[in-house]
């Protein structure tokens, strides 16, 4: 069984997109090998700076012949549809055979389909996946029509078994397939030949080419940190850059330079990333924590050992500093003269989104906000909202505009400049995250008051002007925007009702939006109380008292009541919107933590569902519970009094919820169900009041025996019509004791 070699040879090819090229080169060609009958034993793909490359090793040296049998029309169905068929079959209609079938005789062909060589199928496929390949980018070049991510200089594609080596006929747009390749473009330009993958990547080697990716990392992390041990330094950790530089280079060489001193006071995040974003150099500290070195990778040996290398990154790395250090400096003048409120003063005139208005009009809905939310969450609501004004302050500087992703970070030090403390700094940085699910949650509660107050403006912003996610589609992150308060209310033990606070928000926002801003300002706050976190109520009384009770506190019209009315309408089903898009977010964090579908949806059907605290709590002690005998056992004699009833209750019309009197019980069996049910409710009643569900759902344990033992010993549906009433009001109570708890009807069965 042969073994392939393919290498696509290029210009450069970007770094970010080696590793999908790579896979996809696999994924293509080893898909389309299958499909034509080539099965194999194992395939790799690699990536260069110059080169994709694909191993595939125990290839079927031919496809098998296949033999298919496909049924036609009926033998008297009509000219053109046999005609079609004998089409698709390639034959002739003396090679079909006439079988009896079900509705009279069926023409069937037999089609045999030879097989093919190897070569012949990886040419045409080869052909194929090169002219379709998809890169995010391509480009034409000379006067070819084929497309690359750069020009494309040469194919190698052999098969080698048993020492012989053939090369596969191809040839795409004038390029046609060798067994010759290069080295490193400078270290060993000369063309070579090769035999093999093993071969190849012995010749690639010798000639100053790491094939694999990986190994690069590998070199580079290893010298980078034993050049920084030797000096006493630590290398600062990325491994993002680490992947990015491997991609830049085919033979890696690690040097080692010092930063100038006039720029060690830079606070270490500008340094590191400036270096990062324009040099893809690596940030070396000394024990202190002090970035005072950088490592650079470069692509070719030299015989100076990289002094010249080194000195001219020095030089143009200063020229870069010199400019973070103008920004940091000219930041610190305008923070020393004018704070940090000054310094925000430009977001006045910076649109956050045209039907949201300005990154400041976002501020002053974050610190109202951000006041409200604060004794929540234990933080002071003065500091909340001193924080809030000025965590988007950092927008407006020079360092921020040049470096977009230290915001927050300068927003840090410019407060600590400004003098400000207690928190407030910490929230400027912190506000933000977390970005995503790996990412650190804030615990300092002005910063979490103020990541909240941020998240949910963003939010309620962006459904009030419909502007939601859709499909794979979340131009605004708003997907991360719920994981974020998601993660900031629970990781954080916070007791909030976001539903209510959606409400409100919604609420200011679509009122801002409305024909009604600016008027009637003693209804708006009529209005607004009702809507706070400890009431959330809609208005929907459209009666001739409601409208005089409206006409009367504010002298307005009719009108004007029919525009409110209209507006907490939307804002009941903006709310309502909104938080069934949370709850999906919800059920995706909490199955990724092992919580099963069904127990999410049975806690999201209890009251109470917008405090994500007491849904998920709810939620871990049901799968905690479920996981025990008496949980499994439990939720089945649920279902089957549920069962039993619903379906007494649709046939009789009546529903059976009055009380049952244990006088009629006949049995020991349901008596002692009577007695379960007792001390099962009265343990519930106080267990459910303190959110204790672990011991809520201890007490159901308890009716499992009691269930069964009536189930089996007692006939519900008995000949006197009392007795029946009864049993069926018994099981009512039963269904009742178990969804005060949580919605059983959701689980599924095991």
């Amino acid at each position: 069984m042969p073994d392939l070699l393919i290498e696509l040879f290029s210009e450069e090819i970007p770094a970010k997109m080696q590793s999908r090229a790579a896979d996809d080169l696999k994924r293509l060609m080893t898909d389309a090998l299958v499909e034509a009958g080539l099965t194999y034993e194992s395939a790799g793909a690699f990536a260069t700076p110059r080169r994709l490359v694909l191993s595939v090793e125990g290839l079927l040296a031919e496809s098998p012949t296949v033999h298919e049998e496909r049924k036609g029309p009926r033998t008297d169905a009509p000219e053109k549809a046999l005609e079609g068929f004998l089409r698709s079959t390639g034959l002739t209609k003396e090679q079909l055979e006439a079988r009896d079938d079900k509705k009279g005789q069926v023409w069937f062909a037999k089609i045999e389909k030879p097989g093919r060589t190897a070569s012949e199928i990886i040419a045409e496929t080869l052909e194929k996946t090169v002219r379709n390949f998809p890169w995010p980018k391509s480009m034409r070049w000379g006067a070819g029509s084929m497309r690359w991510v750069r020009p494309l200089h040469s194919i190698v594609c052999i098969l080698s078994e048993n020492g012989e080596t053939d090369i596969v006929d191809l040839n795409i747009d004038g390029i046609t397939s060798s067994d010759m390749t290069s080295g490193h473009r400078f270290l060993s330009p000369v063309r070579f030949s090769v035999a093999s993958f093993e071969d190849y990547a012995a010749k690639l080697k010798r000639a100053h080419v790491i094939l694999s990716a990986e190994q690069r990392m590998e070199t580079i992390w290893h010298d980078a940190t034993q050049a920084a041990f030797a000096n006493g330094l630590e290398v600062v950790e990325d491994k993002g850059l680490l992947a990015e530089v491997a991609g830049l280079v085919e033979w890696p060489v690690v040097l080692m330079g010092a930063i100038a001193e006039d720029f060690l006071d830079l606070p270490p995040e500008v340094l590191q990333t400036s270096m990062k974003e324009h040099q893809k150099f690596f940030s070396v500290r000394d024990k202190s924590g002090r970035i005072t070195h950088f490592i650079t990778v470069s692509n070719v040996e030299t015989d100076d050992h990289g002094a010249t290398i080194i000195a001219g990154n020095k030089k143009v790395l200063s020229a870069r500093l010199a400019d973070a250090k103008f920004f940091w400096e000219n930041d610190l003048r305008k923070v020393a003269q004018i704070g940090m409120t000054g310094l925000g003063e430009p977001l006045s005139q910076v649109t956050f989104h045209n039907k949201l208005g300005t990154v400041a009009e976002k501020v002053d809905r974050i610190a109202v906000l951000a006041r409200e939310i604060a004794p929540i969450v234990g933080a002071k609501p003065d500091l909340a909202e001193e924080a809030a004004r000025l965590v988007k302050a950092d927008l407006a500087s020079e360092m921020v505009y040049e470096f977009p992703e230290l915001q927050g970070t300068m927003g840090k030090y410019y407060a600590q400049a400004a003098g400000h403390n207690d928190g407030v700094p910490e929230a400027c940085e912190e506000h933000y995250q977390p970005l995503g699910p790996s990412d650190d949650v804030p615990t300092h509660p002005v910063s979490v008051a103020v990541a909240l107050a941020d998240k949910i403006d963003t939010l309620t912003g962006f459904w009030a002007i419909d502007e939601k996610p859709t499909g794979s589609k979340d131009p605004f992150a708003l997907r991360r925007a719920a994981l974020g308060v998601i993660r900031l209310v629970l990781e954080n033990n916070t007791r909030i009702q976001v539903g209510r606070v959606f409400r409100k928000t919604t609420y200011d926002l679509l009122l801002e939006r409305s024909n009604l801003r600016g008027t009637d300002l003693e209804f708006h706050k009529f209005v607004g109380e009702r809507l706070d976190f400890s009431v959330a109520v809609s208005l929907h009384d459209t009666s001739a008292a409601a409208r005089a009770a409206f006409a009367s506190s504010t002298g307005d019209s009719s009108d004007t009541f029919d525009l409110y009315y209209e507006l907490l309408a939307r804002i009941d089903e903006t709310f309502a919107n909104l938080l069934a898009f949370l709850h999906d977010r919800l059920k995706v964090y909490l199955r990724d933590r092992d919580i099963r579908h069904d127990v999410i949806d049975a806690a999201l059907a209890m009251p109470g569902a917008d405090d994500l605290t007491l849904l998920v709590n709810r939620a871990t002690a049901l799968q905690s519970f479920l996981a025990t005998d008496d949980g499994t056992n439990l939720i089945q004699g649920f279902k089957r009094a549920h069962n039993i009833l619903r379906q007494a209750e649709e046939k009789d019309g009546v529903e059976y919820s009055f009380g049952p009197d244990t006088k009629l019980a006949e049995t020991p069996e349901e008596t002692a169900l009577f007695a379960a049910l007792d001390s099962a409710e009265a343990a519930i009643t106080p267990a459910m009041e303190a959110e204790d569900f672990a011991a809520a759902m201890s007490a159901l344990a308890g009716l499992r025996a009691p269930i069964d033992a009536f189930f089996e010993a007692v006939q519900v549906n008995a000949e006197s019509a009392i007795l029946r009433r009864n049993r069926l009001n018994l099981l009512h109570r039963i269904s009742a004791a178990c969804l005060a708890v949580v919605d059983l009807t959701r689980i599924e069965a095991s």
